[in-house]
């Protein structure tokens, strides 16, 4: 499908949650999702028979659907290490993509493969890249030099290896306890965009303090001499704009500064106006324009930001200043017939909108690096997130190395997102399961979340999500603990919170390894719950923490435990587990089709306590 070429820059705050990379909008792009021919190599041969000019094949896939869905069309879900795609990009895709005299380079995107991916234009190489949850371009320029061409991809995703950051992706063949069916190749929108040929290729922006915002500029191609960027900021309480930068380019990146006066002429209360949180998710239009020195626009896009502050001291989560205490729902972001990837793009509004109405302010991304148009709505209705690296599943220099690779590029992709307050480089010590005792594993970890807050110190950083901490910013406990008095007992007050951190874990892990001390860090239950309830038949493979016998059972159940966590003393927050069942595990809040398994105010009541 091609989108409509446009002539004027959207406003990126009031998308339609389309576009494939929501905080650097153009005013043209072509989406080359939908059918494509596909060809699986079990075999892998098709590298040696010439399947990179061409796969010969009848069989089509419904992309950015993986083929062991139902939405691909394909439905294979057993062992597919290697398969192929095709389609013809035509004369219409290169013209909505905005292809224009003025406009030079034509950039190709993936938005996710995984594990590692291959391309070709007519048969010649365009380029590879390894990591399965992050994006990737290629400039084609030079390969389109007529009105049709031929694109073919191979994706490459060993269902065993794990030293390739998977997730919850299963390396058995069919799913077993808590994983879940694989998602192999294309998962993200494919994408065309036509750019000048000295083009803003990455913006980062980063509040500092309620009056002003930094922003880090990338640029490609040659840049000419004289050349200016100009950034003006702007929301619809205030038409004459609130900010407005500009400086001189030459090359490479520029950081600079956007003041914000409005902010400046305001005090006390007032200025919290101009500040987002969920409840408030006030969003500032951005448009940065790349200009010579004669005032001619070379390139222009339009963006968006969120003025907003986060810290932890004495105990608690500050946001904007304040305590917050952290609401969340841990959320698997996974669709029965569409796997990782969502049913439709509108589809991330609607999980944003049923996680606010069920009650919760915030979620955690279990596992899963999520699509950026998810962010966007989290970033527009208001929802806080926990970002999470999917893990890998061995200790090893390989595997190390994978996994921070992958790791970097996430956070530098979604560093501008004002929804993510959070940064989890590691879960449950997976991939570093002696994390206790082995001192290499000790060094990974601490280095990893080193790096996570040189990457961005603005952010707490959870070490290793559920026990284990070294240098964690919170300390996060998971606690399954199913009887409502128990777990109030757990988490009453100074007391127990002292014996819990000197003690062993819930989970009969300790909560700090490595010659860790508590330094009156946040602590808070971030995986709880998990009570099995299945409203219709049964499955025979369900699987939940504790069960319930029926809707009121389970209602009664769900409140006991945040019955205890609202008498808690010094929780700073928590997270239920989990938003919806996923395959065989039944212990969501709604059913996989993201149902409420009883009325949604019954549900809210029990987490809310209102």
């Amino acid at each position: 499908m091609s989108t409509t070429n446009q002539s004027v820059l959207p406003t990126a705050s009031r998308q339609d949650g389309r576009y494939p990379r929501p905080q650097l909008m153009r005013a043209a792009w072509a989406d080359l999702t939908g059918v494509w021919s596909f060809r699986s190599d079990d075999e892998d041969e098709g590298l040696g028979s010439g399947w990179a000019s061409g796969i010969n094949s009848h069989r089509t896939i419904v992309v950015p659907f993986p083929p062991e869905s139902v939405a691909s069309g394909i439905d294979e879900p057993g062992f597919h290490p290697v398969i192929w795609y095709e389609r013809k990009i035509s004369a219409s895709d290169l013209d909505a993509a905005g292809r224009t005299p003025s406009s030079t380079r034509l950039l190709l995107h993936f938005g996710a493969v995984d594990y590692r991916a291959k391309v070709w234009i007519d048969g010649a190489f365009v380029g590879e890249h390894e990591g399965g949850h992050t994006p990737f371009s290629f400039d084609i320029t030079h390969l389109i030099t007529g009105h049709e061409h031929r694109l073919v991809v191979r994706a490459e995703d060993d269902p065993v290896d794990v030293t390739q950051p998977r997730g919850k992706q299963d390396w058995h063949e069919d799913p077993h306890a808590i994983w879940y069916r694989r998602t192999t190749g294309i998962w993200q929108t494919v994408w065309l965009e036509a750019v000048p040929s000295a083009s803003i290729d990455y913006l980062r922006w980063t509040p500092n303090g309620i009056a002003q915002t930094d922003v880090t500029i990338r640029f490609r191609g040659s840049i000419p001499e004289g050349t200016q960027v100009q950034i003006r900021l702007r929301s619809d309480e205030y038409d004459e704009g609130l900010g407005w930068s500009g400086a001189a380019v030459a090359r490479g990146a520029k950081e600079i500064v956007v003041p914000v006066p409005v902010a400046r002429q305001r005090n006390g209360q007032a200025e919290q106006e101009l500040l987002w949180s969920p409840e408030h998710p006030r969003l500032i239009d951005a448009q940065v324009t790349l200009c010579t020195a004669d005032g001619t626009i070379i390139d222009a896009v339009s963006s968006y930001l969120g003025l907003r502050s986060l810290g932890v001291d004495r105990g608690v989560f500050l946001l904007n200043g304040h305590p917050y205490n952290v609401r969340s729902v841990l959320n698997q972001a996974y669709w029965p017939d569409s796997h990782l990837a969502a049913p439709t793009p509108l589809a991330h509004r609607d999980e944003v909108e049923l996680i606010k109405a069920l009650g919760f302010t915030a979620c955690r991304i279990h596992q899963k690096i999520e699509d950026p148009r998810f962010l966007y709505w989290a970033d527009r209705l208001g929802l806080l997130v926990w970002a999470e690296t999917p893990g890998a599943y061995e200790f090893s220099p390989r595997a190390v190395g994978r996994l921070t690779r992958e790791w970097v590029d996430a956070v530098e992709r979604d560093a501008s997102h004002p929804s993510i307050v959070t940064w989890v480089p590691f879960n449950e010590s997976w991939g570093i399961q002696h994390v206790a005792e082995d001192t290499a594993q000790q060094a990974y970890s601490r280095a990893l979340t080193d790096l996570t807050r040189a990457l961005d110190p603005t952010r707490p950083v959870v070490s290793n999500d559920g026990w284990e901490h070294q240098n964690s910013d919170i300390l996060s406990v998971h606690d399954y603990e199913g009887d409502g008095s128990v777990l109030a007992a757990t988490y009453a007050d100074e007391t127990a919170r002292a014996r819990l951190l000197r003690g062993m874990g819930p989970a009969g892990r300790r909560l700090l390894v490595g010659g860790a001390i508590e330094a009156d860090q946040p602590v808070m239950l971030t995986e709880f719950g998990g009570v099995n309830y299945q409203p219709g038949a049964p499955r025979d493979d369900a699987w939940g923490y504790t069960s319930a016998a029926d809707g009121d059972d389970w209602i009664t159940r769900i409140t006991a435990l945040y019955d205890a966590i609202r008498a808690s003393q010094f929780l700073a927050g928590s997270c239920y587990t989990q938003l919806t069942d996923t395959m065989q595990e039944t212990n969501g809040l709604c059913d996989a089709d993201r149902s409420p398994k009883v009325a949604i105010e019954r549900i809210r009541a029990a987490v809310t306590g209102r």
